[in-house]
């Protein structure tokens, strides 16, 4: 039965693999202006599509929008999983515990208050303010957590951290321009529509650093499912491991905050989906699971937002909280089951 269940798991990563690909392909096809999957093929293959148009919106618009999710997608999947292994939490994620709220604190200040400060706000600045806030955030759940035993009271915290964070935002927002704050505002809606080209290798370097540490970890993350005790008998350095995964988990929340707003519900979904999928905790099967779940379930957000209301584009965050919210829901009434 064994040996049955562990062969069927590549099998069911080269379906999701498989799904990914034509949701990808979808994405680049639907939207406001529909257009044919074989027109859309024709032009990724380096065609000429029928209408010249058609082109110019699938290189220029939706391929950078649709690589940007899926990045995003599988950063926020990975950060999560990391999370509740790591504390032992099921519902432990970069938003849920703050983290997203820390990044975007750092992006507040640079964005908010940098005429007051006297300095310019760019990709850079932007960038390591957002893991910088995602940083300290995670330090203080690392702290916390082992501190407190109890995952409610953990989760409690995070809240509190997140609460903070934003009342220090809204503080800030007192502080900028009308035109500032409204940027601000939208940005907090989260998009993956913002990340041009000359923007994307940045992002997808960050994310792929981040990812490799991830893989780093996997070994030892998964002896920490017997426990710390049992773990750090068997040899795991844990003070390593919760720098590893403080460093690995910031980077990719303060990534993607950076580059598409604080998304909610990703981290702390995709994770769950997967085990239930893949039948099992162990995280060399989870890592690449929830990498590929984690980009389809942010095509499918983003596709959601587009094509639900024809007159206009919904905001991401109200999306992955619709798909989120029944997830999250499952977990709590199943918290006792274990995988």
């Amino acid at each position: 039965m064994k040996w049955s269940k562990s062969l069927s798991r590549p099998l069911l990563l080269s379906s999701l693999a498989g799904g990914l690909l034509l949701l990808f392909t979808l994405s680049l096809a639907l939207g406001t202006v529909p257009i044919p999957l074989s027109e859309v093929i024709t032009t990724l293959l380096g065609g000429t599509p029928t209408k010249p148009g058609w082109g110019n919106i699938i290189w220029q618009f939706r391929l950078p929008r649709s690589l940007t999710a899926m990045l995003a997608g599988s950063a926020l999947a990975v950060s999560g999983l990391q999370l509740q292994t790591l504390f032992n939490n099921p519902l432990a994620g970069p938003f849920v515990l703050g983290i997203s709220s820390g990044a975007s604190l750092g992006v507040a200040i640079v964005v908010l208050a940098s005429q007051q400060l006297g300095f310019l706000s760019g990709d850079i600045s932007i960038i390591t303010a957002a893991c910088l806030g995602a940083a300290s955030v995670a330090a203080l759940v690392i702290v916390v957590g082992k501190l407190v035993r109890s995952a409610i009271a953990l989760l409690v915290l995070g809240l509190m951290f997140g609460y903070a964070t934003g009342a220090m935002v809204n503080i800030l927002l007192q502080l900028g321009s009308a035109q500032q704050v409204q940027q601000f505002v939208i940005w907090t809606f989260g998009s993956f529509g913002g990340v041009t080209w000359a923007q994307l290798p940045l992002m997808a370097s960050g994310i792929i650093l981040g990812s490799a540490i991830a893989l780093i970890t996997t070994a030892a993350l998964n002896v920490m499912l017997l426990g710390e005790m049992q773990a750090q008998s068997l040899g795991v350095n844990l003070q390593r491991l919760r720098l590893l995964v403080l460093l690995s988990s910031s980077l990719l929340a303060g990534i993607v905050t950076a580059f598409c707003g604080p998304i909610a519900f990703l981290g702390v979904a995709v994770p769950h989906l997967c085990r239930g999928v893949l039948k099992t905790g162990d995280l060399r099967w989870l890592l690449p699971g929830v990498v590929m779940v984690g980009a389809g379930l942010a095509l499918v957000a983003d596709l959601l937002s587009q094509v639900l209301v024809r007159s206009a584009v919904l905001p991401l965050n109200s999306v992955t909280a619709l798909i989120g919210t029944p997830i999250l829901i499952w977990v709590v009434l199943r918290s006792r089951a274990t995988y």
